[in-house]
């Protein structure tokens, strides 16, 4: 599975994370849940065919642990953030996205709506 560095280039201070790059359903599915944690310079990249809110939203169903989620829109800039918890059903970004990056909580304030973000794709691991 292929791994990404995401960078904030608008807050460079930020330090990178290592996400997981989930283009399949069955990789987008499964997501984050049934985890125990999730370390603070990692994630998961969630990639959608094209700009979407419906296509964007996610569930926190069976999962253990608070996230933070980034939603990216197809010209890498930050449209929406928001810390997702446990069980909640539903969440959908204010505007339509393409990518969406879940994180370690702590990682929330790192990004800002409007903050262009940077997104290299590694060779498989």
């Amino acid at each position: 599975m292929a791994q990404v560095i995401i960078q904030n280039l608008t807050r460079p201070h930020a330090p990178p994370l290592t996400a997981t790059y989930c283009v399949s359903f069955l990789c987008q599915l499964k997501g984050l849940t049934f985890r125990r944690a999730i370390g603070e310079q990692n994630g998961l990249l969630l990639v959608q065919t094209h700009d979407s809110k419906i296509n964007a939203a996610i569930h926190m169903l069976f999962m253990r642990f608070s996230i933070a989620v980034v939603w990216i829109n197809s010209q890498t800039m930050v449209v929406d953030t928001r810390e997702a918890f446990p069980w909640q059903i539903a969440l959908f970004p204010k505007r339509a996205a393409r990518y969406i990056l879940e994180t370690h909580p702590d990682r929330l304030n790192d990004f800002q709506v409007g903050d262009r973000l940077s997104i290299e794709i590694l060779e498989d691991a």
